[in-house]
C-alpha cells in the first residue's frame, strides 16, 4: 500500500546509479555476517523549529558531511532503533511489531530532547528503504534477515548545551547472518562490581548512543574475565538486584513456574522482552517483573529454584545464559546447557517472525 493510500507523508525514491553488482551481492548474503555490509539507499528526513520535518526522502546510500561544531559530536544528542525485515517462504518480506520501535523512538527523542518523529513517518520510511532494498533481504532458511536501523542526531552546527534546532533521521539497513551459526549454545556472563549501567532518572530506558558507549569498558572487563558479556546490577549496593545484560534484557525460570525479569525504569523496553512476557502463558510460565537480587540467583542456581537463565534482544532473539562469574564467586544453573523453555521460546519467536506457525497476536506488518 502506497503512501499516498496510508495518508501517510510520502519518502519519494532516487535509486543509486551504482548499486552494489547483483554477483557481489550474492556472495554477501551468502555470509553477511552483522553490521558489516550494506544496502545501496538510505531514508532521510531533516526537522527545524520552522518547518518541522521536511526534506523525506529514499535515496543512495552515501557519507554525511557534518561541520565539525555537530551538536552530536559534542553533545551526544542522539537516539536509535533496531528491527528485522524477514523473508518468508513465499517470497513476501514482513516486519515483526515495528509500531512497538516507532513508539520507543519517540520515547527516546523526549527524554533526549529531540524532536519526536510520528509513528507513520517512522513505518513509512522503514516500509520503502525495505522496499527499495528488498533483494537484500536474505532467503527465508537459516535465520537471515534484514537488520534496519533507524536513528536520529543534533546535525546543528553550534557550541552550546541546548537542544538542537537542526536534526537530521536517516534509516540505513544491512543483511544479517545466524546470530548462531554453530547452532545455540550458552553464554557465561561477568557479574561487574565495578560498572553500573544507569540510575534513576538518567537515560536506562532511553536507546541512546551514550549508553552503549559507556557499556564498553564493561564489556571489555567481562572479556578479560573470559566472559562473553557482562551482567549489571542495580546501584542499591551489596549483591544488588539483576538489571541488563549487556545489550539484552534478562530473564530467570523459576521451579516455581515462574519468568523473572527486571521491572522496567532504569532497562530499555525490549521489544523481545515485551513478546516474551506476552508468551510466556504459552509455555506454562507466570510472567513477574519485579526485582531478583544475585544472592537469590546465586542460591537458587545452587538449589535448583532457579532452573534457567535468559537474555532477550533483537539480534540474538533469545540467549541462553549458563554460567556466571564474579570477583568472589563463580556458578552455573541447571546443567550449564541451554535449558528447555529458552529454546522452546526462541523457536516459536523465531517461527512468528518467519511466517511458520500462525501469527494470533497480529504482530506480523507486510512490507511486500
Amino acid at each position: 500500500m502506497s503512501p499516498a493510500e496510508t495518508g501517510r507523508p510520502a519518502y519519494p525514491l532516487t535509486r543509486t546509479t551504482g548499486p552494489v553488482p547483483e554477483e557481489a551481492r550474492r556472495d554477501i548474503l551468502s555470509d553477511p555476517g552483522f553490521g558489516k555490509h550494506f544496502t545501496d539507499h538510505m531514508a532521510t528526513a531533516v526537522w527545524t523549529p520552522d518547518n518541522g520535518w521536511h526534506e523525506r526522502r529514499v535515496e543512495p546510500l552515501a557519507p554525511y558531511s557534518l561541520h565539525p561544531s555537530a551538536a552530536v559530536l559534542h553533545y551526544a544528542q542522539e537516539i536509535f532503533e533496531g528491527l528485522k525485515a524477514y523473508r518468508h517462504a513465499d517470497g513476501s518480506i514482513w516486519l515483526f511489531r515495528p509500531g512497538f520501535n516507532a513508539r520507543r523512538f519517540a520515547r527516546s527523542a523526549e527524554r533526549l530532547a529531540l524532536p519526536q518523529l510520528p509513528e507513520e513517518d517512522f513505518l513509512t520510511s522503514v516500509e520503502e528503504l525495505v522496499r527499495a532494498d528488498r533483494a537484500w533481504v536474505p532467503e527465508a532458511e537459516g535465520e537471515g534477515s534484514l537488520y534496519v536501523r533507524p536513528f536520529m542526531f543534533a546535525s546543528e552546527a553550534f557550541l552550546g548545551v541546548r537542544p538542537a534546532e537542526h536534526v537530521t533521521y536517516s534509516v540505513i539497513a544491512g543483511p544479517a547472518g545466524p546470530y548462531f551459526s554453530g547452532g545455540v549454545t550458552g553464554i557465561t556472563l561477568w557479574v561487574s562490581g565495578e560498572y553500573t549501567r544507569a540510575g534513576r532518572g538518567g537515560t536506562g530506558a532511553a536507546k541512546c548512543g551514550g549508553n552503549y558507549a559507556g557499556s564498553l569498558a564493561a564489556q571489555m572487563e567481562a572479556r578479560r574475565n573470559g566472559c562473553d558479556q557482562v551482567l549489571y546490577l542495580d546501584d542499591t549496593g551489596g549483591d544488588g538486584n539483576l538489571e541488563e545484560s549487556g545489550t539484552m534484557n534478562l530473564f530467570v525460570v523459576t521451579s516455581a513456574g515462574e519468568l523473572v525479569t527486571p521491572g522496567l525504569g532504569t532497562i530499555l523496553d525490549g521489544l523481545t522482552r515485551d513478546t516474551v512476557l506476552a508468551l510466556a502463558d504459552d509455555f506454562d510460565l507466570t510472567p513477574v517483573e519485579r526485582p531478583f537480587s544475585l544472592t537469590d540467583l546465586r542460591n537458587g542456581a545452587a538449589d535448583g529454584t532457579v532452573t534457567e537463565v535468559f537474555a532477550a534482544g533483537t539480534a540474538a532473539v533469545i540467549t541462553p545464559i549458563t554460567a556466571f562469574k564474579s570477583p568472589t564467586a563463580d556458578f552455573t544453573v541447571g546443567n550449564a546447557t541451554p535449558g528447555k523453555h529458552t529454546l522452546a521460546i526462541r523457536e516459536h519467536i523465531l517461527d512468528i517472525q518467519y511466517g511458520r506457525t500462525p501469527d494470533t497476536h497480529g504482530w506480523l506488518h507486510r512490507v511486500v
